[in-house]
């Protein structure tokens, strides 16, 4: 998987429109996420979260230090987890907090299931994808809504369905409002907001764990 997100980086040229998607586990450890592979079997002891899973953050950096023109970055990993290799007493040390905070470098916008030290409800709408995933692709698709005004439409989704007990929380330094994952239908868009240009990745807890 870190094999995976630095050819994504290196992909990133100036000006493009990043979006980052990942759906599957995560801990938290000494105030950062770590992205989890889908063999996590790896890792053993809290000093192989550095060597065998993501920062989040690192990521996000280092998309950052690409100049795009804007990040998109979603999280899908707040729910409980234990890592199965760890002895149960320090799995549930690093794992039971949900996310850390993450920082919002300038020009990106990043959300997450829930808020900073929350955990997503287990619920399904389409026993496939959790609630925050479900929602975004409801959301996603509509021509012409600005990043900033779809946030707020899949935070009150999913908050609305499960009764507040979930809340996704997103946090953001972008500082122009034409940021659309699909363009206006009644205008021509910017060269820069064409989705043909944008620089894409979708991880979910099925791909391997190189």
């Amino acid at each position: 998987m870190d094999r995976a997100i630095e050819t994504f980086v290196d992909d990133i040229r100036s000006g493009d429109f990043v979006l980052f998607f990942f759906a599957g586990h995560s801990v938290q450890s000494e105030d950062q996420n770590y992205l989890l592979p889908c063999d996590d079997d790896r890792i053993r002891n809290l000093p192989d979260l550095k060597y065998r899973a993501v920062n989040a953050q690192r990521a996000l950096e280092l998309m950052s230090a690409k100049a795009p023109f804007v990040i998109v970055y979603l999280l899908d990993c707040c729910r409980t987890y234990l890592l199965p290799s760890l002895a149960k007493s320090r799995a549930t040390e690093i794992s039971s907090r949900g996310m850390a905070p993450m920082i919002a470098r300038g020009g990106s916008l990043v959300a997450s299931a829930c808020a900073p030290g929350e955990t997503a409800a287990d619920a399904t709408s389409n026993g496939r994808n959790g609630l925050f995933t479900y929602h975004l692709l409801q959301q996603m698709t509509k021509p012409g809504e600005n990043i900033t005004m779809l946030m707020l439409d899949l935070t009150q989704a999913v908050a609305t369905e499960t009764n507040q007990k979930q809340i996704p929380y997103y946090t953001s330094s972008l500082q122009t409002r034409d940021v659309y994952l699909v363009p206006p239908t009644t205008q021509t868009p910017r060269p820069e907001l064409i989705l043909s240009q944008v620089a894409q990745l979708s991880l979910n807890s099925e791909m391997n764990g190189e």
